[in-house]
């Protein structure tokens, strides 16, 4: 008799949850402090407590989430330490990451990026704090992607994890009625091919906003 295995769907239903879960955590979707649950999970999306499980564990381990000692699953609440030091590691990789890319700026690159920009101005219009850190990751991303260098990129997308409720407390804290200026010096910078301007600017640009909060 021939068992039929129910593991690959359990899989596609975790990385299913996984990537939804990550991407509203990055995004600014869920604000510092709220709580998770197997159960609310699996009525949310229809899947079983097993997917649920699997996914808050990875989300746990890249620091996108945080475990209690009584088992409580929540977005993290970050010590003013914890944001310094992520921002730290903003300022360290990310104009490193925009420098490699300075060579592949090609002008169909910074016309999306210029695209982005405009995206991100009408989310500040809207007052639209996901949509916000949505395009404004995916500026950085777009340019960063151009850097070929997976590994970095790897390791600043966890820290725009761990920052995403963060930052979302943020934009709620500090009003804003116009897009970080800092990203027309990053363009401006890229059209002109200068590195240590390109480097200053986005340096400048991910490190301004967290000191709001550190402060």
């Amino acid at each position: 008799m021939t068992t039929i295995s129910t593991r690959p769907i359990e899989t596609a239903a975790h990385d299913r949850l996984y990537r939804s879960l990550r991407q509203q955590i990055m995004h600014g979707e869920l604000l510092p402090g709220q709580p998770l649950t197997l159960r609310g999970l699996g009525k949310q999306y229809g899947v079983s407590m097993t997917p649920a499980r699997e996914a808050l564990r990875r989300l746990v381990a890249e620091g996108a989430l945080m475990l209690s000692s009584s088992g409580r699953v929540a977005t993290p609440e970050l010590s003013n330490d914890r944001i310094e030091e992520l921002a730290a590691l903003r300022a360290l990789i990310e104009p490193e990451l925009a420098a490699r890319a300075l060579p592949r700026a090609h002008l169909a690159l910074i016309d999306r990026l210029s695209a982005i920009n405009t995206a991100n101005a009408e989310a500040v219009a809207k007052q639209d704090p996901v949509g916000y850190i949505r395009t404004n990751l995916e500026f950085h991303r777009t340019l960063y992607l151009r850097a070929q260098a997976p590994a970095m990129l790897a390791v600043i997308e966890t820290v725009w994890l761990q920052l995403g409720p963060t930052m979302r407390a943020l934009y709620n804290r500090v009003s804003r009625n116009e897009p970080p200026r800092h990203h027309r010096m990053i363009l401006a910078a890229l059209r002109a091919g200068d590195e240590p301007a390109l480097r200053l600017a986005v340096r400048t640009d991910v490190t301004q906003g967290l000191r709001h909060l550190a402060g």
